[in-house]
């Protein structure tokens, strides 16, 4: 019995050092928040009719834009994803994405209007922003035709 309750400590030691690492490696490559803003060009926007024919729910978005810096002048990265129409009388769509810099990308989910700033939730990400989390806002700029997103990113 003694012997068992030996294997069965060591067991949970192992188990416990195991999840410990784990733990640890868990860590972005931003040591502090921060907060980065870009702008994405809508260029390529297009909407694929599905079902009732006009817009209408289950309508899907897709787009592969480019990003520009907070100036809004120099070229950092892209943007692609897609929406799916929630609800046209509401003017809402359920949207995902993923915003590929440099040194890493974003991935963000969550619901869009047509007629006011949104905000989204960081899912996630790889380079140096993995494992971030946070939120990102959504300000539509000319009528749409460009988009800025303020990221606040926690590590």
């Amino acid at each position: 019995m003694a012997r068992k309750l030996e294997i069965v400590g060591a067991v949970m030691v192992v188990c416990a050092l195991g999840f410990g690492f784990g733990a640890a490696s868990a860590t972005s490559g931003i040591a502090s928040p921060i907060t980065l803003t870009v702008f994405e060009h809508s260029t390529t926007d297009k909407v694929i009719d599905v079902g009732t024919h006009g817009d209408s729910t289950g309508d899907i978005l897709t787009f592969h834009n480019k990003l520009f810096d907070e100036t809004d002048t120099t070229k950092v990265g892209t943007l692609q994803g897609q929406c799916v129409r929630e609800s046209p009388r509401a003017g809402t769509w359920e949207c995902w994405w993923t915003m590929s810099l440099a040194d890493g990308q974003v991935t963000v989910e969550g619901p869009f209007s047509d007629t006011s700033d949104t905000a989204f939730a960081v899912t996630g990400g790889t380079g140096i922003y993995e494992n971030v989390r946070g939120s990102m806002q959504v300000e539509a700029i000319n009528g749409g035709a460009e988009y800025k997103q303020t990221f606040s990113l926690i590590p």
